[in-house]
C-alpha cells in the first residue's frame, strides 16, 4: 500500500522500507503532552507519522524529525510538505551521533519508535534492517541523546518491546530520567504483552503509574480504549 490516509493528513510510504504500523500510531496517539510542549523532537522519523500525529493533537510551535535512511527521509519530508501543518514541520537528514555533536535546542518532548530485533535476525533487505535493527539506533545511544536535548520539565517517550522494558528503564535510570507512565500493550485479552509504551522526566518524585491497553477483543473488534485513542487519526473509527 504505498499511502495511508488519515483524518486529517495523509502519508505515502512508497520509499520508506517501515510502513505505517500500530506501533507508530500507538505512541503518536499516547505520548503524554498535558505539559504544552513548544518544542518537539521524534527520532527515527520514518514516513514522519508520528511528527505528523504530535502536530495535529498539540500547539506545538517547533516539530522537528531526524532520519538516516535518505528515501525515508525524502518521504518524511514529502509528507509534511504535503501537510496542513507544514510550517511547523522539519526534518534533518542525519544520524544521531551527527545530530548530538552540535545540539541547537533542547526539547520539551522526545519521541521515538526505535528500531528492534536486537538479536541476530537478518532479512535480506538492508534498507529494511536498517529501519528495524537496534544496532542502527542502540537503545543507550537513544537515552543518552534524550539525557543531552531534554529540557528540564521536557517528557521522552518511547515504544519497544515488553521484554525490553527492564533494561530500557534501568538504562534511563543511569542518566536521571525517570519512568512516569507505562503502558503495557496486549493484541487481544488473551495475548500476551507485545510492546510498552514508556514516558520519562527528569522529576524522581513523580509517581508512576502503570496500566495496560488491549487492541481488540477479536480480530477488526476493537476495545472502547483502542478507539478512544486513535479514533481522532483512523478515517474508519
Amino acid at each position: 500500500m504505498s499511502k495511508f490516509e488519515f483524518k486529517q493528513f495523509t502519508i505515502y510510504q512508497d520509499r520508506c522500507a517501515m510502513k505505517v504500523g500500530t506501533d507508530g500510531v500507538l505512541l503518536g496517539a499516547w505520548v503524554p503532552i498535558d505539559h504544552f510542549p513548544f518544542s518537539v523532537l521524534d527520532i527515527g522519523a520514518g514516513t514522519g507519522l508520528i511528527a505528523l500525529m504530535l502536530a495535529q493533537r498539540s500547539k506545538a510551535e517547533q516539530i522537528d524529525a531526524l532520519e538516516i535512511d535518505e528515501e525515508a527521509y525524502e518521504q518524511a519530508v514529502d509528507n509534511f510538505e504535503n501537510s496542513s501543518w507544514a510550517d511547523r514541520l522539519f526534518c534533518y537528514h542525519a544520524g544521531l551521533d551527527e545530530f548530538m555533536e552540535e545540539p541547537e535546542d533542547e526539547y520539551d518532548l522526545i519521541v521515538s519508535n526505535p528500531p528492534f530485533y536486537g538479536e541476530d535476525y537478518k532479512s535480506n533487505d538492508e534498507q529494511r534492517d536498517l529501519a528495524r535493527f537496534q544496532d542502527a539506533l542502540p537503545f543507550e545511544d537513544l537515552v543518552e541523546a534524550a539525557d543531552l536535548l531534554l529540557s528540564e520539565e521536557g517528557v521522552f517517550a518511547v515504544i519497544i518491546p515488553f521484554n525490553e522494558e527492564e533494561r530500557f528503564v534501568s538504562l534511563a535510570k543511569e542518566f536521571e530520567l525517570y519512568p512516569f507512565k507505562i503502558t503495557r500493550v496486549k493484541g487481544t485479552p488473551t495475548s500476551k504483552i507485545k510492546r510498552s509504551l514508556l514516558a520519562f522526566s527528569r522529576n524522581e518524585e513523580v509517581a508512576l503509574i502503570i496500566d495496560e491497553l488491549v487492541i481488540e477483543k477479536k480480530r477488526h473488534d476493537y476495545t472502547e480504549e483502542y478507539i478512544n485513542l486513535a479514533k481522532e487519526f483512523y478515517l474508519k473509527m
